[in-house]
């Protein structure tokens, strides 16, 4: 029982503190600087590919942001509509007759298969990957495009910027998720430092169009198959800081938990689509992605053996029991949040749930 106690609590330590301490030092002491930049001229195409479902609202003003972005290259701007019912085509008709764009229309199938049929059309030489929602910074084409200079540079991942950071956001768990996604981009920083990071951000990131491997339907994290299989074929995916997209929080607590439930269940599907990532002479960042992706998928189970092991050994020693009041005092405060979090959330008066209805009936 002892054993499992403080087996349970090093792996724990590792994953948050122990593993973020390695990364430190080994970058301090090893770093692999990339070569960025091309002569005059000599800027790859880019094909920027934009997969929607349902976005005419925002897909306009996406769009418009994507041409106004300079870049000394060739672009092409390619938006993939997975199977839309709101008028997709005709909010970008006018970008289609002037030639901007290229609109492809696909039945619904999911994200993977739009983003194979935009990479199928694709003529650049990089890929440079874009959701409706966010906005680019001016400088994030050719930041991104920068890093391909480098010959063993396969992709290049851009920083998402959430309102949160900027105490800008009206989500009810902003500071939390503020701080987290901080020490996320903090990792993924180091570890594209010292080799590659272990996947990318799907919003904004860039990839070689001869890396590229259609992505099986139904794939949960398209953004870490794709590079993650960059990377198994010896290539280097880094973080680019320049590269800029601005993104809101989750709302609540319950939006968050959905998110953070796909990309658990994303994790797991990845090793049953790649079992090379836990070959350790197969993935060059082997320590890496054991210390961060499979660590991550350890931990719940490791605080659950925590948990019941201080509770059976409370009684035997102060340590025990120490750990044990703590975490249930954390768990305790945990419940309480996702409870007010819910209460804040739902209508306090039978009248104000009845109002929206009411006023958009009056609105027609």
């Amino acid at each position: 029982m002892e054993i499992l106690f403080w087996a349970s609590a090093s792996v724990i330590a590792y994953v948050y503190a122990g593993y973020p301490a390695l990364l430190a030092v080994w970058g301090r002491l090893a770093p692999r600087p990339v070569a960025k930049g091309f002569a005059t001229g000599s800027w790859p195409m880019l094909s920027i590919v934009v997969a929607a479902r349902n976005e005419a609202a925002r897909l306009p003003a996406r769009v418009a942001n994507l041409l106004d972005l300079p870049y000394e290259g060739d672009r092409e701007i390619i938006v993939v509509s997975d199977g839309s019912t709101d008028d997709t085509g005709e909010a970008l008709a006018g970008y289609v007759e002037r030639g901007d764009i290229r609109l492809i229309e696909i039945p619904a199938g999911g994200k993977p298969l739009a983003l194979n049929a935009g990479v199928a059309a694709a003529a650049g030489e990089i890929l440079v990957f874009a959701d409706a929602r966010q906005r680019f910074s001016d400088a994030t084409l050719t930041a991104l495009a920068a890093n391909f200079a480098d010959p063993g540079v396969g992709g290049a991942t851009g920083e998402l910027v959430l309102d949160c950071e900027s105490g800008s956001s009206t989500s009810t768990i902003g500071d939390g998720v503020g701080a987290y996604w901080k020490y996320e981009k903090w990792l993924r920083r180091h570890e594209g430092l010292i080799w590659s990071t272990l996947g990318a951000t799907g919003a904004i990131y860039a990839l070689r169009r001869s890396l590229w491997q259609p992505l099986p339907a139904g794939t949960l994290l398209d953004d870490v198959l794709a590079p993650m299989r960059a990377v198994l074929s010896g290539w280097r995916i880094v973080f680019e800081e320049e590269a800029t997209a601005e993104d809101r929080t989750a709302a609540d607590a319950a939006a968050e938990a959905r998110r953070k439930r796909r990309t658990l269940a994303g994790n797991y599907q990845i090793l049953a689509q790649e079992p090379r990532l836990l070959v350790p002479f197969a993935n060059p960042v082997w320590l890496q992605y054991v210390s961060h992706k499979v660590g991550r998928l350890v931990v719940p189970w490791a605080l659950i053996a925590l948990f019941a092991t201080s509770a059976a050994l409370a009684a035997t020693h102060w340590i025990y029991a120490a750990a044990f009041v703590a975490q249930a005092l954390f768990y305790g405060l945990a419940a309480a949040g996702a409870w007010f979090d819910a209460r804040e959330r739902q209508p306090r008066d039978p009248f104000d749930a009845a109002l929206p209805v009411a006023m958009h009936k009056e609105a027609r």
